[in-house]
Parts: structure tokens; C-alpha cells; sequence
């Protein structure tokens, strides 16, 4: 039984592995779309990057505050 369970595991790696092959070989599609639909997601991720900075200078305040307050306990 174990050979069996073996065998399919084993098949079902390789069929993984061809679709694996067939996406990497796959050409990339290649957009000439210069609507505003093709500048939408565009939008969107300089909203991301937007949101993505205001978090990190709220976390480095955050951690400039907890750093100052571990300061003052080892006074």
C-alpha cells in the first residue's frame, strides 16, 4: 500500500513540476494599453507606497518611543 501512496505522491510532484515548467517558459504578455484602465493599477500601487511609508514612520516612531522608554527604566 505504502509503494502505491508512494508512486502517486511522486506523480503528483512531476505534474507539478511540468506546470511549473510550463509557466516559467510561458512568454510574458506584453500590454501597449495606454488607457487610464492600463494607468489604474498604477494608481493603486502608488496609494500602496503612500500607505506603505506613513506605516513605517509610525512604526519608527513607535520604536523610538519604546526605545526612549526601556532608556529611562535602565536609569
Amino acid at each position: 500500500m505504502t509503494g502505491d501512496r508512494t508512486e502517486a505522491a511522486v506523480q503528483r510532484i512531476e505534474q507539478a513540476l511540468a506546470r511549473i515548467a510550463r509557466v516559467a517558459n510561458a512568454p510574458v504578455p506584453q500590454t501597449t494599453d495606454t488607457s487610464a484602465t492600463a494607468a489604474a493599477p498604477s494608481a493603486n500601487v502608488l496609494a500602496l507606497v503612500e500607505k506603505h511609508e506613513a506605516l513605517r514612520e509610525t512604526v519608527a516612531q513607535a520604536l523610538a518611543d519604546l526605545d526612549a522608554v526601556i532608556g529611562e527604566l535602565g536609569e
